[in-house]
């Protein structure tokens, strides 16, 4: 089965659950994403700007763990 398209609008919880690498991309940007162990719901785009990124921000998340998923080829051991 494919992974889904890292995007703006990747849910939350679809992000953590193919590329688990992004728990601590996001944590180290500021953006919650495990909440009691368990991934928060919405987008990637709309947790982002609970915590007042930009659009422009946000743009450079999906590209940075876009590279990060492609520089590895386990993306859980990043």
């Amino acid at each position: 089965m494919a992974k889904p398209e890292i995007t703006k609008d990747i849910l939350i919880e679809e992000l953590v659950n193919n590329y688990p690498f992004s728990v601590r991309y996001l944590m180290e940007k500021g953006i919650r994403c495990i909440m009691c162990g368990e991934p928060i719901w919405g987008t990637l785009e709309e947790a982002a700007q609970e915590k007042g990124f930009t659009h422009a921000e946000i743009e450079g998340f999906v590209q940075e763990i876009r590279e990060l998923a492609k520089s590895s080829k386990d993306s859980s051991a990043i």
